[in-house]
């Protein structure tokens, strides 16, 4: 049975993404700066939990210590801190760039030495945002175009160790945190410029995720997969 570690697995896509791989037979390993949520998440679906802050380079590293090799590594912690460019507070700015892309470059080199020679698959999180730039969302695309091109450098170099990596682009998803803050006629309203008609769910990451770290894609690396609805391949002016 393969060891999968996933990151931000407390609530949303993580959460997801954590019962869908264990649904497909993976032993999980969930991992949140919410100890509490990832425990339970653990205890669902016959795995361990861990707190732990991604962006905490030495604690990252103890905690890769303490699971031991595993074969899958899904990057999904993120946050945002909106606001315009020219107001953002280095606070702000710090803990974007510290969770999103670092935090994902600590995980990747806390826990991928284990995997070379035995081969493994890394999952990162990038965004439709890294795509489609809107005023007021902060550093965050930036982070997110970031990780997209740490995905592609970690595919080439890990690739004569055995490991692929690949990252999965969220669009418009309807999750816990989405759903508190958006109206029914907000809803609506995005729904209608999505060319697939919708707002996405988790099970739609989740299933994208669970196929990149399946044998179905071997021969798949350095890939960004966005599942969007279309919605970065245009929007929809009328329906």
């Amino acid at each position: 049975m393969s060891l999968a570690v996933v990151t931000g697995a407390g609530h949303g896509l993580g959460q997801e993404t954590a019962r869908l791989l264990a649904a497909r037979g993976h032993s999980i390993v969930a991992v949140d700066i919410d100890g509490d949520s990832a425990i339970q998440v653990a205890k669902d679906v016959g795995g361990r939990g861990f707190a732990c802050d991604v962006a905490d380079r030495d604690a990252v590293r103890a905690l890769a210590a303490r699971v031991g090799p595993i074969d899958i590594l899904v990057n999904n912690a993120g946050i945002w801190r909106f606001g315009p460019l020219l107001e953002l507070s280095h606070a702000d700015v710090m803990d974007v760039v510290n969770v999103n892309l670092l935090g994902t470059l600590w995980c990747v080199q806390a826990f991928v030495p284990g995997m070379a020679g035995r081969g493994g698959s890394v999952i990162n999180l990038s965004s439709g945002a890294a795509r489609m730039h809107s005023a007021g969302t902060g550093i965050y695309p930036t982070t997110k175009n970031a990780i997209e091109a740490l995905t592609i450098q970690l595919a080439v170099e890990l690739g004569p160790q055995g490991v692929r990596v690949n990252a999965v682009a969220p669009g418009s998803i309807l999750t816990e945190a989405t759903a508190r803050i958006l109206s029914d006629s907000d809803r609506a309203e995005r729904e209608r410029t999505i060319p697939r008609g919708r707002l996405g769910q988790p099970s739609d990451v989740a299933e994208a995720v669970a196929y990149l770290a399946s044998d179905a894609a071997d021969y798949v690396t350095g890939q960004i997969l966005y599942v969007d609805g279309g919605l970065t391949s245009g929007r929809v002016t009328s329906r």
